[in-house]
C-alpha cells in the first residue's frame, strides 16, 4: 500500500503538469512579430536538443550493451535505460514548456506585472512537478518491478537502483555541460561584439547572436537544470534506499521511507504553487515567489511527520528491529522521531542555503554592491572584487552543511544524514519551478525588445528578469548543496558495499579489508586525484565556452561587415547561422569534459590494482570520491555565487547606480559579467552531476568486481 501511495503521488505531479500546461496554452501569444521571434527561439531550441540527444543516445546504447555484458542480466541495462529516458523527457519537456511560455509572458506583461508573474511561474511549476513526478515514478515503479516480476534478490535491487541513477547522471552531465556551453557561448560572444564593440543594447534585434542567446537560456538554464535536479533527486533517494537495505536488511520500511518522503513533499509542493501571488499594489516579485517556497516548507513538516508515523510500523517510537552503527562500532537504536528531526534539519539547510545564496547574489546586499562599487576603478578591480565574493561565499554554506552532518549523524547515523538530504530533495519540484521561472522571464524581455513593444512592457519584463536572475542563482546554490550531501550518501553506500561484499563468502572481495586511514599512501593518492578532477573539469568547461564564444564573435563581426544594413536596422541578421554554429560547437565541446568523471574512477582503480592489489585500489578509489566531493562542492559554490554577483552588479549599475548605462563603471561590469557567465552557467553547475557520476561509476565498478 505504501508503494501504491508513492506511485499515486508521482502520478498526481505528472497530471498537475499536463493540466497546467493545457491552461498555459490558452493564454494569448501576442502579435505576429512576437510569434515570429518566439517561433525562431522554439525552432532553435528543438534543433539543438534533438541533435544533443542523438549524440547522447549513441553513448547510451554503448553503455547499455556494456552493462548487459558485465552483469549478465537485464536488471542493470533496463535500470540505466529507464533513468536516461525519464531524465531526457524531463529536460525536453522543460525546454518545450519554457519556449511556449516566453511569448505568453511577454503578452501578459503588457497587462500587468502580476499577470506576467502568473504565466512565468506557471511554466516553471509545470517543469518542476514533472521533474519530481517522473523521478519518483521511475524509482517507485522500477523498485516494484525488481521486487515483483524480476524477483531480484537484495543485491539485484541495489544494482538496479545504481544503474537507474547512472542513466539519470549521464543525461545530466551532458545536458548541463552542452547547454551551458551553448548558452554562454551565445551570451559572451554576443555581448563582446554587440555591447562593447557596436554599442548596441542587450537583446537588440540587430545582433545576430540574440536568438541564439535566447535559445541558450532554454537549453541551458531550463533543460539543463531540469536534468540536473532530476538526477540529484533520483541519485539521492536511490542512495538512501541502498544505504537502508545494506545497513538494515530486515527493515523494508526504511527502504520505502525515502520515497514516501518524496511523495509527501510532491503534494505539498503542488499546494505551495497556489501561494505564489503578487499582493494588490505590490511589486515584490521575490516576496511572492518566497511565499510559495515557505508554504511548501511548512506544509512539508506536517506531511513528513504523518508519513513517518504511517510508514514506520511502530509510529514515532523506536525502530526496534534495526540499529545504527556508531563511529566506535557499537549499535544503538533510533526512533521515528529521530528520523523526522533529521528531515527537518534537511529542510532548514535548504532554507538557509537559499537565504545565503540570495545574500551573495542579490542587488540589495553588500557583496553585489561591493562589486559594483569596485567597477568605478576599472575592469581589473571589478574582477578582483568578484573573485573575492566568489571565494567568501563558500564559507557559510560549508559551515551549514557541517552542522547538518553532525546533528543528523548524532540523531540517526549515516542513515540520518541520508534522510536529511532526501528531505532537501523532496521540495525539488518547487525549487525547479523557481529556476525555470528565470529563462522564461529572460526570454520574455528579449521578445519585448526585439518586437519593439512599449518601454513599459520591457520595464515589466526587466523586473521579472531581475528576480529570475536571483532565483537561478538561488536554485544553483540549492542544487550544489544537495549534490554535495547526496554524494556523501553515495560514498557511505560505497563504504557499506565494501563491508557487505567482504562478509559474503564465494565472491572475489570476500575477506578483503580496506584501510582508509591517512597513513595509507594510496588513500592520499586518491584524495589528490579526486581533488584535481573538479578543477580540470571546470577548466575544460571554461575553455569550451571560450572557443564557442570566439566562434560567435567572428560570425557576428562577419555579418556586420558583410551587411552594413544590419546595424542601420534596414536589413535583418542571419539568426539561424549563429544557432547552427553554436549547436555544432556545443555538441563537440561537451564530449571531452563529460568523459572525465566516467573514465577517471575506472582508470584509477585498475592502475592501483595493478600496482598494489585490489584492497589498495578500493581504498584509493574511495579516497578519490571524498576528494571529488570536497573540492567539487567548494568550486561549484564559488563559481555560482561569483558569477551571480558579477551579473547582478552589472544590473545594479544599469539601474542608475555608479553612473548607469554607458559609464566606465558599466563597461567594467560587462567585463566582470563576461567572466562570470561561464562560471555560473556552465562550469559551476556542471560540477554537480560530475561529482555524483564519479561516485556512481565507483559503485557500479565495485559491483562488477564483486560479481
Amino acid at each position: 500500500m505504501t508503494l501504491y501511495l508513492i506511485i499515486g503521488a508521482a502520478l498526481i505531479a505528472v497530471l498537475y503538469g499536463i493540466v497546467t500546461r493545457a491552461s498555459l496554452m490558452k493564454a494569448s501569444t501576442g502579435n505576429e512579430r512576437m510569434n515570429e521571434i518566439a517561433g525562431a527561439i522554439q525552432e532553435g531550441a528543438k534543433a539543438y536538443l534533438n541533435k544533443q540527444y542523438k549524440t547522447i543516445a549513441i553513448v547510451g546504447v554503448v553503455v547499455t550493451i556494456l552493462l548487459a555484458l558485465l552483469f549478465q542480466n537485464l536488471i542493470a541495462p533496463v535500470g540505466f535505460v529507464i533513468g536516461a529516458v525519464l531524465s531526457g523527457i524531463a529536460g525536453y519537456v522543460g525546454m518545450l514548456v519554457s519556449v511556449q511560455a516566453n511569448v505568453r509572458t511577454t503578452e501578459a506583461s503588457r497587462g500587468s506585472l502580476g499577470a506576467g508573474l502568473n504565466i512565468a511561474f506557471k511554466a516553471g511549476a509545470i517543469t518542476g512537478m514533472l521533474v519530481a513526478g517522473l523521478a519518483l515514478l521511475g524509482l517507485a515503479v522500477y523498485y516494484m518491478v525488481l521486487t515483483g516480476p524480476m524477483a531480484a534478490d537484495a543485491r539485484g535491487v541495489i544494482d538496479g537502483l545504481v544503474s537507474l541513477s547512472l542513466g539519470a547522471s549521464l543525461i545530466s552531465v551532458f545536458a548541463r555541460l552542452g547547454g551551458g556551453i551553448f548558452t554562454k557561448g551565445a551570451d559572451v560572444g554576443g555581448d563582446l561584439v554587440g555591447k562593447i564593440e557596436a554599442g548596441i543594447p542587450e537583446d537588440d534585434p540587430r545582433n545576430p547572436a540574440t536568438i541564439a542567446d535566447n535559445v541558450g537560456d532554454n537549453v541551458g538554464d531550463c533543460a539543463g537544470m531540469a536534468a540536473d535536479l532530476f538526477e540529484t533527486y533520483v541519485v539521492t533517494i536511490a542512495a538512501t534506499m541502498i544505504l537502508g537495505s545494506i545497513l538494515f536488511p530486515s527493515a523494508l520500511d526504511l527502504v520505502l521511507y525515502p520515497m514516501a518522503i518524496g511523495g509527501a513533499c510532491i503534494i505539498t509542493s503542488i499546494f505551495g504553487t497556489f501561494f505564489v501571488r503578487l499582493s494588490k499594489g505590490s511589486v515584490n516579485v521575490m516576496g511572492a515567489l518566497y511565499k510559495g517556497l515557505i508554504a511548501t516548507g511548512v506544509l512539508s513538516v506536517g506531511a513528513i511527520y504523518l508519513v513517518t508515523s504511517y510508514v514506520l510500523d511502530n509510529g514515532m517510537g523506536t525502530v526496534n528491529e534495526v540499529g545504527r552503527v556508531l563511529a566506535d562500532g557499537s549499535a544503538a537504536s533510533f526512533s521515528g522521531m529521530d528520523l523526522f528531526l533529521c528531515s527537518i534539519v534537511g529542510l532548514v539547510i535548504t532554507g538557509l542555503i537559499v537565504m545565503i545564496t540570495e545574500y551573495y547574489t542579490g542587488t540589495k546586499y553588500r557583496p553585489v554592491k561591493s562589486v559594483a562599487e569596485a567597477s568605478e576603478s576599472g575592469h581589473g578591480t571589478n574582477v578582483i572584487a568578484g573573485l573575492a565574493v566568489s571565494m567568501e561565499a563558500t564559507a557559510i554554506p560549508a559551515l551549514i552543511i557541517v552542522a547538518g552532518i553532525i546533528i543528523t549523524f548524532s540523531l540517526a547515523g549515516l542513515y540520518g544524514i541520508a534522510i536529511a538530504v532526501t528531505a532537501m530533495l523532496g521540495v525539488a519540484g518547487m525549487i525547479v519551478a523557481l529556476d525555470a521561472f528565470g529563462p522564461v522571464t529572460d526570454n520574455a524581455g528579449g521578445i519585448a525588445e526585439m518586437a519593439e513593444l512599449d518601454p513599459e512592457v520591457r520595464n515589466t519584463t526587466d523586473t521579472l528578469d531581475a528576480v529570475g536572475n536571483t532565483t537561478k542563482a538561488v536554485t544553483k546554490g540549492y542544487a550544489i548543496g544537495s549534490a554535495g550531501l547526496g554524494a556523501l550518501v553515495l560514498f557511505a553506500a560505497y563504504y557499506q558495499d565494501i563491508l557487505y561484499f567482504s562478509a559474503q563468502p564465494g565472491n572475489p572481495l570476500s575477506g578483503v579489508t580496506v584501510d582508509f586511514s591517512l597513513t595509507n599512501p594510496y588513500v592520499i593518492v586518491g584524495l589528490f586525484i579526486g581533488g584535481l578532477l573538479p578543477y580540470l573539469f571546470g577548466a575544460w568547461a571554461m575553455q569550451s565556452v571560450g572557443r564557442a564564444a570566439s566562434a560567435i564573435v567572428e560570425e557576428v563581426r562577419r555579418q556586420f561587415k558583410a551587411d552594413p544594413g544590419i546595424l542601420k536596422g534596414t536589413s535583418r541578421p542571419d539568426y539561424a547561422k549563429a544557432v547552427d554554429l553554436l549547436t555544432g560547437a556545443a555538441i563537440k565541446e561537451m564530449i571531452k569534459p563529460s568523459l572525465l568523471p566516467i573514465l577517471s574512477p575506472i582508470v584509477l582503480f585498475f592502475a592501483i590494482q595493478f600496482i598494489a592489489g585490489t584492497s589498495q585500489a578500493l581504498a584509493s578509489l574511495g579516497a578519490m570520491l571524498m576528494g571529488v566531493i570536497v573540492t567539487g562542492l567548494f568550486l561549484a559554490l564559488s563559481m555560482t555565487a561569483g558569477g551571480g554577483a558579477w551579473d547582478n552588479a552589472k544590473k545594479y549599475i544599469e539601474d542608475g547606480h555608479h553612473g548607469g548605462k554607458g559609464s566606465e563603471a558599466h563597461k567594467a561590469s560587462i567585463t566582470g559579467d563576461t567572466v562570470g557567465d561561464p562560471y555560473k552557467d556552465t562550469a559551476g553547475p556542471a560540477v554537480n552531476p560530475m561529482i555524483k557520476i564519479t561516485n556512481i561509476i565507483a559503485l557500479l565498478l565495485l559491483a562488477v568486481v564483486a560479481h
